[in-house]
């Protein structure tokens, strides 16, 4: 008797992890073909960093000896070169210092977009509109080591149901240009 119930057991969990799996690999099938990938490099992260937010975003190094004027300078030139607009500045760092009377370390978040690209993302949904416009900071951390940071964009590309082919050809050109804007403004690379 107590071999059957075992045998049933076993029986009835293949078919529920059979029934899991056939749901599972039909539902994935309806997401962008990007979206196992980026999940996957998104679960790593997180256990890798222990941070969903370090787990979510791009960051370069700052190349020693060059200063947070530098990287602002070529970050606007490269943006420029691609025909994005630098939208707005925000010197979070001096709002801070002028709150709290001390100074503190240099922190300024760059505001870049394509707003034609933002448009056609807002007519497909309007919740796109908390990824725009890319933001893009330059951190001092508390070493004193300046780093260039943006949101990874791959989940917005690919973390679902397939992007129209204009769209998401557009977003991936976005993606490029905030690539090559933090990578060249780390690097000094005019």
């Amino acid at each position: 008797m107590f071999k059957n119930l075992l045998a049933l057991i076993g029986l009835l969990s293949i078919i529920a992890v059979g029934g899991i799996y056939f749901k599972s690999t039909s539902t994935i099938s309806e997401f962008d073909s990007g979206a196992v990938r980026t999940y996957t490099e998104l679960f790593s992260n997180i256990l890798k960093y222990k941070d969903a937010a370090t787990a979510t975003v791009w960051k370069y190094k700052v190349a020693e000896g060059l200063s947070a004027e530098d990287v602002e300078e070529t970050m606007k030139f490269v943006a420029n070169e691609h025909n994005i607009a630098n939208v707005g500045e925000l010197p979070l760092s001096k709002d801070i210092s002028a709150k709290s009377g001390k100074e503190y370390r240099f922190v300024k978040i760059f505001l870049f977009c394509n707003s034609l690209t933002a448009a056609k993302m807002l007519d497909y949904n309007d919740a796109f509109s908390a990824y725009l416009p890319c933001r893009v900071t330059l951190v001092e951390d508390t070493s004193g080591q300046l780093w260039v940071y943006s949101l990874n964009m791959d989940l917005m590309i690919h973390g679902g149901k397939p992007l129209p082919a204009d769209l998401k050809e557009e977003a991936e050109k976005v993606k490029e240009i905030i690539l090559d804007i933090m990578k060249r403004g780390a690097e000094g690379d005019f």
